[in-house]
């Protein structure tokens, strides 16, 4: 059901942006204002605001506040958040090479050095389905499966054997046992939990990739995108003109949030 309703209002949404409507379909929510440099959403609709002083805020669907993590800066930028599991909150510094994990009050349960672990280039990284942590290391061209306290438990093939020109992947996406892997430059990558290579979709210039129910989900400055592996219908619809500036754009079930002017704003779909 949940996977009919995100396709659904995606969909029906989005068709009647294209139509034109789009000033009728969505209706603010909330804003968030202050200087908020970033966000995710977990599946609970639990959102974490990162904000220019380096302090992390978590939020209820409500908007009140459930934990916060003021050592933000300790390594330097915050390069991603992963909120993929409530329970397990993932903070990636790639100038540092090192991954904070944090638990659902934001308490720190064990920071990685990526480094002391020879993985000395890491691009991106993401929760796995077994709740250990995808790492793809550039040096080697490999993506490895590390667990919390830094022990390689897997490792794909090295990419330069698979690939005559290696992707660089800026996101992982690990669900319903596959894993998707997206450079901007040359597309997207699906391969599945043991290592073998599915396809490749050739869809590049997106931003703000995103994998829901294995339908996936991005933009550039002036279209949606939705796909749907194993078929041939890549769909497209403008951006509301209210919402083309916008530095970040999420959509999940029946709310859409936008990152733009130094706030944080969510919209409710009518």
């Amino acid at each position: 059901m949940q996977r009919i309703l995100i396709i659904l209002l995606f969909s029906g949404i989005l068709a009647a942006s294209a139509q034109g409507q789009t000033d009728t379909i969505f209706r603010i929510q909330k804003t968030y204002p202050g200087d908020v440099t970033d966000f995710s959403v977990d599946n609970l609709g639990n959102i974490f605001i990162l904000y220019q002083n380096g302090q992390l805020k978590k939020l209820n669907r409500e908007g009140d506040s459930l934990a916060v993590f003021n050592n933000v800066r300790r390594y330097g930028k915050l390069f991603s958040i992963d909120v993929t599991n409530p329970l397990k909150i993932l903070l990636y510094y790639k100038d540092f090479s090192t991954v904070v994990i944090l638990d659902r009050l934001l308490n720190t349960r064990a920071t990685l050095d990526l480094r002391k672990l020879n993985l000395y280039q890491v691009r991106a990284i993401s929760q796995s389905y077994d709740n250990n942590i995808w790492v793809f290391d550039e040096f080697e061209s490999k993506l490895k499966r590390i667990s919390d306290d830094g022990k390689l438990l897997d490792q794909f093939t090295d990419f330069r054997v698979l690939f005559d020109s290696v992707p660089s992947p800026q996101y992982i996406f690990d669900q319903n046992k596959q894993l998707y892997l997206y450079d901007s430059l040359k597309g997207i990558y699906i391969f599945d939990y043991y290592g073998s290579f599915k396809s490749r979709l050739p869809f590049t210039g997106w931003r703000d990739f995103s994998v829901i129910n294995n339908f996936l989900f991005g933009r550039d400055h002036q279209n949606l995108f939705r796909y749907e592996p194993g078929t041939f219908n890549l769909q497209h619809y403008p951006i509301p003109l209210s919402m083309i500036n916008s530095q970040k754009i999420l959509i999940t079930a029946g709310k859409i949030y936008l990152l733009r002017d130094n706030k944080l704003e969510v919209y409710q779909f009518q």
